[in-house]
Order: structure tokens, then sequence, then C-alpha cells
């Protein structure tokens, strides 16, 4: 590298083989600083014999910028790119309060308070740390290391199920290829499904505005269903419930062993409710051969196919619907079946990110 004479003089720049491969790729980078891209612009350009004011003219820039990089970089090479360190008030906080507010965050707090907040921090650093720390100035260390201990996600252990696999593998084995001649069935339970009536009407969707819907309601008691779900043909039949117990589950089966053809076996998907493991109910299995269990794992009834039956009917009519009784209620979801049962599709496992979608 070597400087011109005079003050307008461009001084000359030449680049190694690593540095203008470097150069090219900061240059050229989609995630690169929009200032480091810039600068890598400016100096190769220089190395390629253009002048300041071609390259400003180029780079849309000024010719002091065009000035400055190249001068740096001149003198110090890709270190002279880099920025300056800034002047400014020294740190108050040193890394030993940093690591003391992170150091709590992530601890469970203690007392009654079941989660922290910026304030309980830093009066529970108080005395412990100097010099004390306000409560937004926790908020920004927090910040800086995307630590929001406000903020809590539930999980579920999953137990320690020995044949937790080979009962997902065996349930989607009969979801994906189904017994010859067999009826598959998927059934569950949906409790406790609130008639709520809104206290004033709702008012439609207007362009630019949402629907609107009365938070104040008035309860006109539950209803609870039963579902078999034809994970074959997709239709379902469901029926209200009073009870959801081991009596009132095997007389929903023996409706269903009634009505389906005497001389065909039934596969029947079933989670680990108290109804279905019920000594009662295991008894009336054992009576029927031609009932076929398959279990689903403990903590994983979303194997259950009706499962997707009841979110459809929650979506479409019981999270924004309106319900004058409960006999309002129980009619709403049954002409909500008997339509759907119309134009009814199964379901089938997908790899494109959900597991189960509705066939085409």
């Amino acid at each position: 590298m070597r400087a011109g004479s005079g003050r307008d003089a461009a001084v000359a720049v030449e680049l190694d083989e690593e540095s203008r491969e470097m150069l090219q790729r900061v240059a050229s980078s989609a995630k690169a600083q929009v200032r480091q891209a810039l600068r890598a612009r400016i100096v190769l350009a220089a190395a390629d014999g253009a002048g300041n004011a071609a390259i400003a003219r180029r780079l849309a820039v000024c010719v002091n910028t065009v000035r400055k990089w190249r001068g740096r970089f001149a003198e110090r090479g890709l270190e002279g790119l880099k920025d300056a360190a800034r002047s400014g008030r020294p740190r108050r906080y040193d890394d030993l309060v940093r690591v003391a507010v992170v150091a709590a965050a992530t601890r469970i707090p203690p007392g009654p308070d079941a989660t922290w907040t910026h304030q309980a921090i830093a009066e529970h650093l108080a005395g412990t740390v100097c010099p004390p720390i306000s409560a937004s100035q926790v908020g920004r260390i927090l910040a800086s290391m995307d630590l929001k201990p406000h903020k809590v996600r539930g999980w579920l252990a999953r137990r320690d199920t020995p044949d937790f696999w080979d009962r997902v593998q065996d349930i989607c084995s009969l979801y994906r290829v189904p017994p010859a001649g067999a009826i598959v069935l998927s059934i569950d339970e949906k409790t406790a499904i609130q008639a709520r009536e809104r206290s004033h009407p709702a008012q439609p969707p207007q362009p630019g505005q949402a629907a609107r819907r009365e938070f104040e309601y008035r309860r006109h008691g539950t209803a609870s269903i039963v579902a078999a779900l034809d994970t074959i043909t997709g239709q379902t039949l469901t029926e209200t419930i009073q009870r959801n117990d081991a009596a009132t589950f095997t007389a929903f089966l023996d409706r269903l062993d009634r009505l389906l053809p005497r001389d065909k076996d039934i596969h029947v998907v079933l989670d680990n409710g108290s109804s279905h493991t019920a000594k009662h109910t295991k008894a009336w299995l054992a009576a029927h051969p031609r009932w076929h269990v398959h279990w689903t794992p403990p903590h994983a009834s979303w194997l259950n196919q009706v499962e997707l039956v009841f979110s459809t009917l929650a979506r479409a009519v019981l999270r924004h619907g309106d319900f004058t009784s409960r006999d309002d209620l129980i009619e709403k979801m049954d002409a909500w079946m008997i339509q759907r049962n119309e134009h009814a599709r199964p379901f089938r496992w997908t790899y494109q990110g959900t597991p189960l979608t509705q066939a085409t």
C-alpha cells in the first residue's frame, strides 16, 4: 500500500488474494451490516484503480466517506474497517452486577412470589451488589441476555412408558393401512361444553374493523358428548351424555355394536380416560371379541383422530357461538355434525409440518 501526494490524491490500495476474497464475501453478503458491506465495496473499487469521485458516484456516498475508509484501510488493513471505540461515560455496572442479575433471574424466586419481576430482582439484589441497581437497568441487562423471567411456558413430562413408540407405530399403521374388511373407529368424549349467551348481540365485521363480541355472557349450563369417528369414511356419530362414566361409555359401545355390521371386526382407538380403562369397560370389551382396542400412550391423546373433529367443532361452532339454552347448544352441535357428515372426508397422515390434515 502506498500514499499519493497532495490532499486530493487518491491513496493507492493493493489487496492480496485472501483479503480480496474476504471483502468480496462481506460486500455480497445479505446478512452483513450495511456499513460493513459499504466499506468493503469502497476498498474493492479502490483496489481496482477507481478514483474517489468515481467511487462516490457509483455508491451514492460523499467523497469524504470514500477518502476516510480508503485511507484507514491503507494504514491498518482489515482492522481499519472496524468501528472505532466510542467515547462515553464508563460503565456503571460491571460484569459482577450483570452476573448477579442473571443468576437471580435464572433461579426460583424466594417467598410467595411465583415469578420474578424487574423490581423484585432489583430489591432482591439490594445490599448484595454495589452500587444499588434500578428495575429499568435490570430490564436492560435481561433484555441483552434474552432472558424473560416473567414469562412461563408450560410443558408436560412424558411418562416413562416402555412401549410408547410401539403404541404410536401401531396407531399410525392402523390409520394408514387399516385391516382389510374391518371398521376403524376413533372414540372419545368432549365434556363440560358451556352454553353461553352474550349479553348483547355481536357486531359483524366491516372494512378496517374486526367483528366485535360482548365479553359478558349468561350461562345456561353445560353439555357433554361422546363421538365415534369412522377413520375410513370420515363420518362421525355423536351422542349427548349426562355422565362421563364407564356405564355411559359402554352403553354407547352397545349402540355402536348394534348399528355396525355383525360380520366385521371393529378396531377402536382409545385414550387412557377413566371411563375407558375402568373394570366395567374392560369387562365389556372382553365380552365382545370382535372389538380390538388400540390404546394411545399416556399424555398422547392427540393420536386419537376424533380430537381433530372436536377441534373443528370448537372453531366452527363453540368458540364464537351464542346459545340461548343448553338445548340450543346441543341442537347447533347436532346440526353442524349432520352437515359435516354429508361431505365428510377421512383424515390422513402427511409430512408437511402438521401430522394430520383433511384428505383432498
